[in-house]
């Protein structure tokens, strides 16, 4: 009983999502909504300035504390609706928060992490074990794994706080600084076409961004060759 005691709050937070995604609310954020809104979106962004922006906060927190596939479509509506500086602090206080949220539930969940842990996180042991801190900042910086799962995984490696709460701030604003740029650019790509299409894409202001989120994704890659052929070398 204790342990389901324990596991009650992450239980509830993944309820929350499941009910959150199946309702269908995160598609009135997709590109065609935001575009059919756009006029509206931005009048009431203007009327109701400091609201606007907690509501979002609001959002993306419970989007992160859920872990619900779906955050990127809030964070990029936060770029189209707010641009990219304002969107990015706001994301990046929603996307804190929301890790906290989830980091606190998955450790009370976990107990004093005895017990086996899943096998992702197993992988992620000896890393972790060997340099924590650079281990940690480095499963931020690069966004190979969701989130989410990175989130629950340093739980159960019981990841110091203050550790978590750093390396979560840094390495996930850098990461919202390309995310909101792709939404903010696309926002600016449909101001100059009337049509939504791989087109958009296209655009400057959406390649760059694109094209540095995918460079950040190659790093491990182009890591261990690099330590493999150090270590050949030596």
């Amino acid at each position: 009983m204790s342990r389901w005691r324990a596991a009650l709050p992450l239980i509830l937070l993944l309820l929350a999502g499941i009910v959150l995604f199946a309702s269908g609310s995160l598609k009135q954020l997709s590109p065609h909504q935001l575009v059919a809104n756009q006029a509206e979106l931005h009048a009431q962004i203007s009327a109701h300035p400091w609201l606007s922006r907690f509501a979002y906060i609001g959002l993306l927190t419970l989007t992160m504390a859920t872990g619900i596939p779906g955050t990127i479509v809030v964070i990029l509506a936060g770029g189209f609706a707010f641009g990219v500086v304002d969107a990015t602090l706001c994301s990046s206080v929603g996307l804190t928060l929301g890790s906290l949220i989830l980091y606190l539930a998955s450790r009370y969940a976990f107990g004093g992490g005895t017990r086996q842990p899943p096998a992702v996180v197993a992988r992620l042991r000896h890393g972790f074990e060997q340099h924590p801190a650079s281990y940690t900042l480095f499963l931020r910086f690069v966004p190979v794994v969701p989130f989410g799962a990175v989130t629950v995984a340093l739980a159960w490696l019981r990841c110091p706080l203050w550790l978590f709460l750093g390396a979560s701030w840094l390495g996930g604003t850098v990461t919202l600084i390309f995310e909101t740029s792709i939404g903010a650019g696309l926002g600016d790509a449909l101001s100059q076409s009337d049509s939504l299409g791989l087109g958009l894409f296209m655009h400057r202001e959406v390649l760059l961004p694109l094209g540095a989120i995918a460079l950040l994704a190659l790093l491990p890659l182009l890591l261990g060759r690099l330590t493999r052929r150090y270590r050949r070398s030596h």
